[in-house]
């Protein structure tokens, strides 16, 4: 699915990136509009430098995104903003009156606290409005002191309350816990809850709190692709506060923010629009650099032809030219973007990759008491194959994935894998990995030099693939952020021959630059792989159909497969829905209403009976009826089978027009054939009044 490029909500003098406001300007910025404004951060843990010259700031109501590769800097530089961390050097200010929340990746609350309670701490700031007013209402009732200030403060508090989310909390507390997937929850421990949940309760908090800031990091994590939807649609049309937002949800990004910003080599670039707009300016920023080095490499090339010459030719009037051509030669190149080098080696596949007929699918336990997470799921999974699974959270997407892998009998059914089959397994909680142990020593298990692809290299060139120096590769994997975790886990994965690929969760916590590597090997190998994520961008590119967890008619749950991207799944579900719909109100219909609906009127029929024969132009096109419902079925079965072949979500095609084209053209069949029927009968009428 193609996004049609969004208008910037704000438009600079120039489409090329802009760096962060300059400190001069930064001086007249946090007096007038920003909220939070950062100088010239620095940060070194050792004798890695983390940030170096970072500036930015965030205006009142931005919709900020904050990207760069894995361990570029992104959750420090937010810990700086919000005070958990100290830069090295540099300047954080931010409005005074301004309140500053933070969603970190690994939320700590009271483990004895309620969900619901935590959840109803984010009404401080709420509380503190009502209690402002309820004082000022109190003084007027009494008539105490100015009553002109007594109600400009009771306005003002009301209006604090509205922008807090109105009168009544309680509403948005026990909405905010539905839609987040917490209400079963909400009684319970924190103690108690999964490292998702509790990132859900964390993100709640500050949803109901709508402090002037969010700062958030990866609000997206461990959630199902219904919940992000939902988040994104509350972020655009109900979230009041500002956002500074860490994500590599390229929807999110592309729909929520209106600036974004990146880390590269410890400082931040600007870029106007979302995902969309930040790839074109950077392309063009790319470009700029590629002309300006091109033009240094040309002054080079001269500059030395000239001072190979003869002595002669230096006068003293030639110092200058010397002079640039040294500065020239000193000048570093631009710094070169770095991309995981991702390469997959498969093996051959037998006729059976992985199949299963009939299967039932339980949660783990007891089978008489189990919850019944899916029924009657029959599939055959074909080489070249690429399905995304989604559904909500704990509809059993890897209760299925554990099933084909063998690690879960079904409830019932049966489950085939091929002689074959070779599974690799990213499963969502990174557990191949041994914190305690090196990078080098989990990915190789210290063995000097590795085998891909039949080729044999050096052990730290492979790991430099994964972005990781020879200098930083005796660091245990314990002290890595989530996103250079899940590298290790994948370099590891790799190493490993397979022709099937499971993979759980592997958008989680990776950056753009290395989900687009993935992207890219998936597709340009054609390998087979079943896919969890809740990432409907790596979706749309990769996925060749969707096994959607949904209840039938009855609200039996069951897995239903979709040909194409996520884009393709919601218009083939929206139609299935509409038709369902449409069926049932037929069935809900009374006897004597549907037959009033068919039967035309008595003067209509009394009508149609004077009017039996042919006319001439019904005749005609009686004659060509036939050829044309034979073109049309033929346009059908063409389309059907361009929607089923694989190729059609692996060549750019536009699969949710394929699907209207298909629907169109079944409708035209289908209106040939009545129309073919209705001429049939008139003629036979008219031949039996004539006879």
């Amino acid at each position: 699915m193609r996004l049609a490029r969004r208008t910037p909500a704000r438009q600079r003098d120039s489409h090329a990136p802009q760096p962060a406001p300059s400190k001069a300007r930064n001086s007249w910025y946090s007096r007038a509009v920003a909220l939070l404004v950062a100088n010239d951060l620095t940060k070194t843990y050792g004798p890695q430098t983390i940030l170096a010259g970072a500036s930015l700031a965030v205006e009142e109501d931005e919709r900020v995104g904050l990207v760069g590769v894995n361990g570029s800097g992104k959750s420090t530089l937010a810990k700086i903003l919000v005070g958990l961390e100290q830069a090295d050097t540099g300047t954080v200010a931010k409005r005074r009156e301004a309140e500053i929340a933070y969603l970190p990746q690994e939320p700590v609350f009271p483990s004895d606290q309620l969900v619901r309670d935590l959840v109803r701490g984010g009404l401080a700031a709420w509380s503190a409005a009502k209690a402002r007013h309820d004082e000022a209402s109190a003084g007027l009732s009494r008539g105490d002191g100015n009553a002109a200030a007594l109600l400009a403060r009771q306005a003002q508090a009301g209006a604090e309350i509205e922008r807090l989310g109105g009168w009544d909390p309680e509403h948005r507390v026990e909405s905010l816990l539905g839609h987040l997937g917490l209400a079963d929850r909400a009684d319970s421990p924190f103690g108690g809850l999964s490292g998702g949940e509790r990132r859900r309760v964390a993100l709640a908090r500050i949803l109901v709190a709508r402090p002037s800031l969010a700062v958030l990091d990866e609000p997206t994590n461990h959630l199902d692709v219904d919940t992000v939807e939902w988040l994104e649609t509350y972020l655009i049309q109900e979230y009041t506060g500002a956002l500074l937002m860490i994500t590599h949800d390229r929807y999110v990004l592309d729909r929520v923010c209106t600036r974004t910003l990146e880390v590269d080599a410890g400082r931040v670039y600007s870029y106007d629009g979302g995902y969309e707009e930040y790839l074109f300016q950077k392309a063009e920023r790319a470009a700029q650099a590629e002309r300006t080095e091109s033009n240094r490499r040309n002054l080079l090339r001269r500059e030395l032809e000239w001072l190979r010459r003869t002595p002669s030719a230096r006068t003293g009037k030639q110092k200058a030219r010397i002079q640039r051509a040294n500065i020239a030669i000193a000048a570093p190149k631009p710094a070169e973007d770095k991309r995981v080098a991702l390469e997959l080696e498969t093996k051959r596949t037998g006729k059976t990759i992985v199949s299963c007929d009939d299967v039932t699918l339980r949660t783990p336990g007891d089978a008489a008491t189990g919850r019944v997470l899916a029924q009657g799921l029959t599939l055959a999974l074909v080489k070249g194959e690429r399905l995304g699974i989604v559904g909500p959270n704990g509809a059993g997407k890897t209760t299925l994935l554990r099933t084909l892998l063998g690690e879960l009998q079904p409830a019932g059914g049966e489950v085939v894998r091929g002689k074959n089959t070779e599974f690799a397994y990213f499963d969502q909680g990174r557990s191949g990995l041994d914190d305690v142990r090196s990078i080098a020593d989990n990915i190789t298990g210290g063995a000097p030099r590795v085998t891909v692809n039949g080729q044999t290299m050096h052990s730290s060139a492979y790991m430099e693939r994964f972005l990781f120096e020879p200098s930083k590769t005796r660091q245990p994997v314990g002290s890595l952020s989530g996103g250079e975790r899940a590298r290790v886990a994948l370099a590891k994965l790799l190493l490993r021959p397979a022709n099937l690929l499971v993979l759980d969760e592997p958008t989680n916590d990776l950056d753009l630059s290395t989900l687009s590597s993935l992207e890219e090997m998936l597709v340009e190998t054609e390998a087979t792989a079943l896919v969890v994520t809740h990432d409907r961008w790596f979706l749309d590119r990769v996925a060749t159909g969707i096994l959607a967890f949904e209840p039938d008619a009855a609200g039996v749950p069951r897995v239903v497969q979709y040909p194409g991207g996520y884009g393709s799944y919601l218009e083939l579900k929206a139609v299935a829905e509409a038709r369902r719909a449409a069926d049932a109100a037929e069935r809900a219909a009374p006897e004597k209403q549907r037959a009033a609906s068919v039967a035309p009127p008595a003067d209509a029929r009394n009508e149609k009976r004077g009017k039996r024969a042919l006319t001439y132009g019904e005749r005609l096109e009686l004659e060509g009826l036939p050829q044309n419902i034979e073109a049309s079925d033929t346009r059908v079965t063409a389309l059907e089978a361009r929607l089923a072949a694989q190729s059609t979500y692996t060549d750019g095609t536009d699969v949710p027009a394929l699907v209207r084209d298909l629907e169109t053209a079944r409708a035209e069949s289908t209106r040939l054939l009545t129309r073919w029927e209705e001429l049939e009968l008139k003629r036979e009428a008219g031949e039996g009044g004539g006879s």
